[in-house]
Order: C-alpha cells, then structure tokens, then sequence
C-alpha cells in the first residue's frame, strides 16, 4: 500500500563482480589506473599502442591462424606467412624497426611451429572463458587448450625478453584462472599449464592440485573483493580520488593514461616512447 514502510530483503546472494587477471593487474599496479580503464565512462584517452605489444599481439594472431587453417596448410612456411598477414605496424620507430621485428617474429613462428604436431588439434584456440568462484565471476582468454590423455592443458605464450620461469607459472594468476574456468566450463581435469616461450620454444610448467588452485583462488578472489567494495563505494557516491588512488612511480612513464594522471605524470615527467621495450631487447 501506498506510505507502507516495505520489509528489507534478506539473504539474497551478491551479484557476480566480474574480473580478469589483467583487470586485478592493473588494480595492483595503480588503483587509478583501473579507474581510468575500468569504471570512467567515457574512459579518459589512452595513448598510443607500444611497439612490444603490438609484436605479441602479431604473435599470437599469427600461431591462432596456423591452427585454425586446414591440416594441409599448416606448415612453417605457413607460419611465416600468417605472421606477415596479421602483422600489427603500430608502435614502432619507423617502417625500418617494424620491419626488423616483422622478421624475428617470422623466424620465431616458424621455428616454434616446427616443434608441433599439425595433427594434434587443440580443443580450443584463443577461447574466452569465465566462471564463477563464490562471489566472483572469473574471465579470462587462453591462448590455447590442449586435450591430452583426457585431461585438458592450458597453453600461454609468450614474446617477451625476460623468457619464462617455473615460478611465472606456478604464480600466475591468468593461468590459475583459465585452468579453473576451463575445468568448470567443459567439465574435464584441468590442472597442467605451460608457458611457451615462442622466441626460444622453452616450455615450463605447473601442475596445479585440489589445494594448491584453490589456494592460487582464494588470493584472486580476496584482491577481487577490494576491488568490487571500491567500485561499489563509488557507485554509491564515495568520494572517487581516495577510492582509487593514484600509486605514482617511474613506471607511470608507461602508463597508457600517463596524460590523463597528473600524480603520473609528476613522477615520470617524460612519457616512455611507443617502441622503449624494443630498444631494450638484447635478443
């Protein structure tokens, strides 16, 4: 009735707060980094797209095709091929620096390629996944998931010059979460990941059990939970500055909202150049 006071509902469960490894990345890094990525709408401009990030991107659009393209047209020339094809420009110095990456990464794809087995088909390439851990919906976008002996294998590669480590595996928090959404999503084991170094074709791996993924959970859903309270403060009129404060740093140098940050652009006055990580690589 109209001026009746109404009862409060009671024990209704929380939504879903949806969230990604590089989601609580960029929280971790700099909470206003995530505001500006995540929650301002419009966003604030980013800057331009990095030259390392264009070359992964180009690397891994290049290994998806490969699989995706009929049996007989997967070969290391193929490869070599699919890297031109889907080659991104952006970020780089100048056509000459493009260039030069454009070949190591043709020379990388076609080498690492030659180390598979064409006819060993994958049960999914660069799939979305996403499940839900108590109140916290998971996502995240696997590289590739092999089937092997019944049990599903979860493939992450990697351009970047550092390689990959043991202990990059066992703590990460993408592969912890694609192990997980993709057990629950195709309900198969999924316990293994393996980070593939396409540069040097190094792999290393992680065997994940009952307790040590729900351990690896329990960490991503407990950062998730800070992030959702500040997201939720601010939709409910908190006051946005001390929910998501800025972490400044030199890194800011790098950051895609450095414009946008004057904290950021404080500590790091000089905003990196697109192709700095380029200049960088030694290999």
């Amino acid at each position: 009735m109209a001026g009746m006071d109404t009862l409060p509902l009671v024990g209704l469960p929380r939504r879903l707060f949806g969230v990604s490894a590089s989601s609580l990345g960029a929280w971790q890094d700099c909470p206003r980094r995530y505001r500006f990525a995540y929650v301002d709408r419009p966003a604030p401009p980013r800057g331009g797209a990095f030259g390392h990030s264009s070359l992964g991107a180009s690397v891994h659009n290049a290994l998806r095709e490969w699989w995706l393209a009929p049996r007989g047209r997967r070969t290391p020339e193929a490869a070599a091929t699919h890297v031109d094809l889907t080659w991104i420009p952006d970020g780089y110095r100048d056509e000459a620096q493009s260039e030069t990456w454009r070949s190591r990464a043709r020379e990388w794809v076609t080498r690492y390629v030659t180390g598979l087995d064409p006819d060993d088909e994958p049960r999914a390439v660069e799939r979305n996944f996403a499940a839900p851990y108590r109140d916290t919906q998971l996502k995240g976008r696997v590289d590739r998931l092999d089937d092997r002996d019944g049990e599903l294998v979860v493939v992450d590669y990697k351009t970047g010059r550092r390689g990959v480590t043991a202990d990059e595996a066992r703590g990460s928090w993408a592969l912890a979460i694609y192990a997980y959404a993709a057990e629950r999503t195709l309900r198969r084991p999924c316990r293994r990941v393996e980070l593939h170094d396409v540069r040097t074709g190094e792999v290393v791996a992680h065997e994940f059990d009952v307790e040590s993924l729900r351990r690896q959970l329990d960490r991503i859903d407990a950062a998730a939970e800070d992030v959702r309270l500040a997201v939720e403060g601010a939709a409910e009129g908190g006051v946005v500055a001390s929910l998501f404060p800025a972490r400044p740093s030199p890194g800011c140098a790098g950051c895609d909202f450095h414009r946008s940050c004057p904290e950021g652009r404080a500590a790091a006055p000089q905003a990196r150049r697109p192709w700095y990580a380029l200049e960088a690589d030694v290999g």
